[in-house]
């Protein structure tokens, strides 16, 4: 990981405006060893919103992390990190980044409440920038104000934060909540968190003195209110699950704007990279993970599960499908009921219609793969390769054995176990010879119940 002294660059070479955000929390409250910021949500790390959305504003991003958080470190490459060794609170990390502040405004966000949008940045940025503001802040209206702080305004100017715990009745009336994120000049933003103390129950330097600070020097402190959903801080995994839902319907919207159709959208779960072409259609209970792109004209069915996956054009999918990473189904292919398909190409217009799973597989185009089909790809060590010949027909209950090649055209019997390479246009018999014996059914049965009525 990268220190303090390591990436603090010369205050002649900052750039106008500025994105701290403090990641270094360790998540106390979710029970985790991991760092808070990496919980993820639809798919990605927490911290991944944040920063991506200030990217889109801020001409520069400096991530505070906790001593040992490789892993936020490198997630934030290869933007500016720098580390809160002690967690002395929201000040004390702020001021971990001072030094690389530069010139020009900077904004403090917070690595667990990563679902502020560019426009809210760009926001608080305006009015950072206009009618002599010294700081602006971000306030929400919740639904239910809670235990939030409280925003005390006159005339449109913020007087003072004050705590719940702190507040009168009539100060937990007002509907005005802090966000805790601020913008200032860099110059008035270092003054600022040098001049806040520790004097408080916690022994910590609190990011929200800022606030009385700026007051206090009779600079003007505005507040731009965005909506409660921008503005949820993560905490828990309560919270972290109302962000989720916060995230899924952004990406079901965004989804539908696209041209997809999702018809019972509340019951889609979709990942933050998941991409959809136009005319797609998909079925109530879908699940999408990471690296899935679904082309024009495909319809995914109710019940299925993709991820890593590559689909279509005009390909249908399901219900109740398995695609796994590394699968890429083609133009106008067909994966039916209870089929998994894994690091497998399905070539265009074949079909794996019922119970059926292919591993490591190459199917040629128009191939058809009978119910119960099996590849059998992984023989404990090593995983082996199996190509099935375009236009080839493989029988139900076929099990092949890789690696194995089955050429352009060839037939499997059902119940076959294809253990060598078939050549094109063959027709593959793999199963033992039937036999049968006259009567011994009907013998087998009465062995049977004179076994039942002697014990």
């Amino acid at each position: 990981m990268k220190t303090d002294t390591e990436t603090v660059p010369s205050a002649s070479a900052a750039p106008l405006s500025t994105a701290v955000i403090l990641a270094a929390g360790r998540g106390t409250r979710m029970k985790s060893e991991r760092p808070k910021v990496m919980h993820p949500l639809a798919g990605q790390p927490m911290l991944r919103y944040l920063i991506d959305n200030a990217a889109e504003v801020f001409d520069r991003i400096i991530v505070v992390a906790g001593p040992g958080m490789d892993d936020v470190a490198a997630l934030a490459a290869p933007h500016t990190v720098v580390v809160q060794h002690d967690r002395l609170g929201t000040g004390h990390a702020a001021r971990q980044a001072e030094a690389a502040f530069g010139t020009g405004d900077v904004a403090v966000l917070y690595g667990d409440n990563p679902l502020i949008t560019p426009g809210t940045m760009r926001a608080l940025l305006a009015q950072r920038r206009s009618d002599d503001t010294g700081l602006a802040l971000l306030a929400m209206e919740p639904a239910d104000p809670a235990r939030y702080g409280r925003v005390l305004t006159r005339d449109g100017l913020v007087q003072r934060i004050v705590e719940w715990a702190d507040a009168t009745p009539a100060e937990r009336a007002i509907g005005l909540c802090n966000a805790g994120v601020l913008c200032a000049d860099a110059a008035d933003f270092r003054r600022w968190l040098g001049e806040i103390d520790n004097d408080n129950a916690q022994g910590e330097y609190y990011l929200g003195d800022v606030v009385a600070r700026a007051v206090a020097e009779g600079r003007r402190v505005r507040a731009v209110v965005a909506p409660e959903d921008e503005l949820r801080g993560i905490n828990s995994r309560a919270e972290l699950a109302q962000a989720e839902a916060c995230v899924q319907a952004r990406l079901r919207l965004a989804a539908m704007a696209g041209g997809t159709t999702l018809v019972a959208p509340d019951t889609v779960f979709l990942c933050a990279d998941t991409v959809f072409e136009p005319d797609t259609v998909v079925h109530p209970h879908v699940v999408f993970g990471p690296g899935v792109h679904v082309r024009r004209g495909t319809e995914i069915h109710a019940f299925s599960h993709i991820e890593g996956a590559t689909v279509g054009p005009d390909a249908q999918i399901g219900p109740y499908a398995r695609l796994r990473p590394g699968t890429d189904v083609g133009t106008g292919a067909r994966v039916g009921n209870f089929v998994e398909l894994k690091a497998t190409t399905l070539g265009a217009g074949a079909k794996a219609n019922h119970l059926t799973y292919l591993g490591n597989t190459t199917v040629g185009a128009k191939a058809n793969i009978g119910a119960g089909t099996i590849t059998c790809n992984y023989d404990g060590v090593f995983k082996h390769h199996t190509e099935i010949g375009a236009e080839s027909f493989i029988g139900s209950d076929s099990v092949l054995v890789a690696p194995v090649r089955l050429g352009k055209g060839v037939i499997t019997a059902a119940g076959s176990v294809i253990t060598h390479d078939v050549p094109d246009d063959a027709l593959a018999i793999g199963r033992a010879r039937q036999a049968d014996k006259a009567g011994y059914a009907r013998v087998f049965r009465q062995r049977l119940k004179n076994r039942k009525e002697q014990g």
